[in-house]
């Protein structure tokens, strides 16, 4: 029997995650604008495109790039702030 490798998450938890982390952030028009602002993802763009690791990738990172936005997040989902931080590597890996 392996033993599960605490570190390492699976694309598909990571998924998962990025999506309840997109859901949160555009939960609040303000962040959702500043998302967007950022990305440069048109609305469309974004909801056809919203399970692809790629934005779910730049979602989390927009999140990493302003503390209280991850913080709170991570609040919200019930996680740690650091796996939302591994998420995002495994989406980019």
């Amino acid at each position: 029997m392996q033993t599960p490798d605490t570190n390492r998450q699976s694309g598909g938890d990571a998924i998962a995650l990025g999506l309840s982390a997109l859901a949160w952030t555009l939960g609040d028009a303000a962040r959702a604008e500043r998302l967007l602002a950022v990305t440069g993802l048109a609305p469309d763009d974004l909801r056809a495109r919203a399970a692809d690791p790629a934005v779910l990738g730049a979602v989390l990172a927009f999140l990493e790039a302003y503390e209280p936005d991850l913080v709170a997040c991570a609040d919200a989902l019930g996680v740690k702030p650091e796996l939302l931080v591994r998420a995002h590597q495994a989406l980019e890996a």
